[in-house]
């Protein structure tokens, strides 16, 4: 069984139109069609836009970046002993 979230969303006519069109095809006339096609749309939007986070991410690392200095002398310090 699977848990399912409401999205209401407001998008352009001619967006909808080729959407419809295009989930129909893919996934027929049939009830829930359309919610499996943006099912699918969604997460291979948010797979594509975490791999390109991820990128993001490593290039940081690589670059490098200045983390501070060490303010404190014992661990203690750390966590208020």
């Amino acid at each position: 069984m699977f848990v399912m979230g409401t999205i209401t969303l407001n998008v352009r006519d001619k967006a909808e139109e080729k959407f419809r069109k295009t989930a129909q095809i893919k996934f027929g006339m049939g009830k829930g069609s359309l919610g499996k096609a943006a099912s699918t749309a969604f997460e291979q939007w948010a797979d594509r836009e975490m791999h390109g986070s991820e990128a993001k991410l490593l290039e940081l690392l690589e670059e490098g970046f200045e983390m501070g200095k060490i303010k404190y002398k014992h661990r203690a310090e750390l966590h208020e002993r």
